[in-house]
């Protein structure tokens, strides 16, 4: 894809499901994933991927070079918390902007929290991670993760031009590893990495995703 779509895009909503059944795992359980406490919530729900998503998980640590670990931040978000993300974050954009259209405020929206109906964190094919050295530090990616638009002015954009050049190095190896293990990125998130859902699949030109919106058991 040259240019960005974006998830609310009709293109995304248009890929057929052909949910394949795996089980949301708990990530911390593997012991191969380093993981971030800071999206923690009652349910531990945040630290769940479906099975396929971690096994690449573990293959694209396995990519890094010497001296680089992934920190693994959110996975699974249950779909009225995804609901509650993304109304919350159009209500401010509303706000803002009370000329823009109902579609004008969906569309910015999704610039940072899919819509809940196609989410892929939702149907726990979504990662958000960084990357950390050998000890575990958070090394700098430009900036923090699950920055908006408006508060990075841009630099949240994978390819953004406004980082220093250790923090676009440090995007670099992280998109190599998890490109590598079959992993696309949401362009609009350096962040944000996923496999098997909707937007993998228009972004891969798969015949249908494999993951559709899922609950925790």
């Amino acid at each position: 894809m040259s240019e960005i779509i974006l998830m609310s895009d009709p293109m995304v909503a248009a890929v057929p499901v052909r949910e394949c059944g795996e089980w949301l795992v708990d990530v911390r359980r593997c012991g191969q994933v380093l993981v971030d406490e800071r999206a923690r919530e009652a349910s531990g729900a945040f630290a769940h991927l479906r099975e396929g998503v971690l096994d690449r998980l573990v293959k694209a640590q396995a990519c890094l070079p010497e001296g680089f670990r992934l920190l693994f931040v959110e996975g699974y978000r249950p779909p009225a918390l995804q609901r509650h993300y993304f109304d919350g974050y159009a209500a401010e954009l509303r706000a803002a902007h009370p000329d823009w259209s109902a579609e004008e405020i969906r569309s910015a929206a999704s610039r940072f929290v899919s819509p809940p109906e196609i989410a892929p964190h939702s149907a726990g094919a979504a990662v958000d991670l960084t990357l950390a050295d050998a000890a575990g530090h958070e090394l700098d990616l430009g900036t923090a993760v699950d920055a908006s638009p408006e508060e990075s002015a841009g630099a949240c954009y994978t390819c953004a031009d406004n980082i220093s050049d250790e923090a676009r190095g440090h995007r670099g190896i992280l998109a190599g590893a998890l490109a590598a293990a079959g992993f696309v990125n949401y362009p609009t998130e350096w962040w944000h990495w996923s496999f098997g859902d909707r937007y993998w699949a228009l972004a891969t030109e798969a015949e249908a995703a494999l993951y559709g919106p899922t609950d925790l058991p």
